[in-house]
């Protein structure tokens, strides 16, 4: 009970963060990208309304989400902490680099191409290397000898599965965050920039459902186990179609951007947590699962506590972040 209430609470974080962080990814590319199209004069001002509050706050939910699967399940520090540790350091390093380069490129010298080029393509480079995780944890790429865990690159970077993911990551990014600044454009009265992201969020969509049906279906040959419990499961994944289905529906009649938003969420949720737990009750197959891994029922409980109290005290952060900000009638106009 311990073990699956800390699971659902680290999914929840982690799910937080692939959407905050999804809109943020997006939004830095597709700053960059409208500038090479001489289209930034047109959405530039929405993305960077969007970006000044937020940007800073992102990675929260991923230090959350770190810090708790490690304290729940200190087994995974070894494994993963083992087998991570170049695509790990990949990621930080770009993290870091996304983080300075957003200061260059906004507080300093704003016509810079090279800054927002680093700024817009670590957008898409971090979450195909953090996606990396979730392959890992399919199995197969991790050679255990002994006390030496050795990832196997040749392996990772072979699979069609590991590949698979990485690209349901990068169009996932894209269409999550066009269709937020569609309806934030919407929101700010900006009828060039809502048509030109409206016309983006659908234009990533069909590659997002493609990607997402190609993940499923090249988990049957990398790990039969997990696509037959995802079948078991498989109520979960039609619900998350019918939310794309009716989000794309809104978008193509051009209404109810705020609408269509909530229903990507929902899609992304269904998804996410349906895949989640056809998983269980592995961490890392087939090394680690939920029940042997799990930390003391003391420390357990005190995670938990903490975690749902870091929980309810960072969403009305969020939503009053929101508020004063994000979804604020002036600010949002740029008044």
């Amino acid at each position: 009970m311990l073990e699956m209430l800390g699971i659902t609470v680290l999914w929840t974080f982690l799910y937080g963060y692939i959407i905050v962080a999804s809109i943020d990814f997006g939004a830095g590319f597709f700053s960059f990208y409208s500038k090479m199209r001489r289209q930034d004069h047109l959405i530039n001002g929405v993305i960077e309304r969007y970006l000044s509050p937020v940007w800073e706050v992102t990675n929260v939910f991923l230090i959350f989400f770190v810090v708790g699967l490690i304290g729940f399940f200190p087994d995974t520090a070894y494994y993963y902490g083992t087998a991570l540790l170049v695509p790990g350091s990949i990621a930080l390093v770009l993290i870091s680099l996304r983080g300075s380069f957003y200061a260059f490129a906004h507080y300093g010298a704003r016509e810079n191409t090279v800054y927002q080029f680093v700024y817009g393509v670590t957008g898409l480079l971090i979450p195909a290397s953090l996606a990396t995780i979730l392959t890992i944890s399919e199995g197969g790429f991790i050679s255990v000898e002994g006390e030496r865990i050795t990832l196997l690159m040749d392996k990772l970077l072979a699979s069609p599965y590991s590949w698979a993911v990485v690209i349901l990551a990068l169009v996932s990014v894209l269409f999550i965050s066009a269709s937020f600044l569609t309806c934030y454009a919407d929101k700010a009265r900006d009828a060039a920039a809502a048509k030109l992201l409206r016309s983006f969020a659908i234009g990533w969509s069909l590659p997002t459902i493609f990607a997402s049906f190609l993940v499923f279906f090249s988990i049957r040959t990398h790990n039969p186990e997990h696509f037959d419990n995802m079948l078991d499961m498989s109520w979960m994944f039609l619900l998350s179609l019918g939310c794309f289905l009716i989000a794309l529906a809104l978008l193509l009649k051009k209404r109810y951007y705020g609408w269509a938003f909530v229903f990507v969420m929902l899609q992304f949720a269904f998804a996410f947590f349906g895949y989640g737990a056809s998983h269980l009750p592995y961490l890392l197959y087939p090394y680690i699962t939920i029940s042997d891994s799990v930390t003391s029922p003391q420390m357990g409980l005190a995670l938990v506590i903490g975690f749902v109290a870091g929980l309810c005290l960072l969403v009305p952060s969020l939503i009053l972040l929101m508020r004063l900000f994000l979804f604020d009638s002036k600010y949002v106009q740029g008044k």
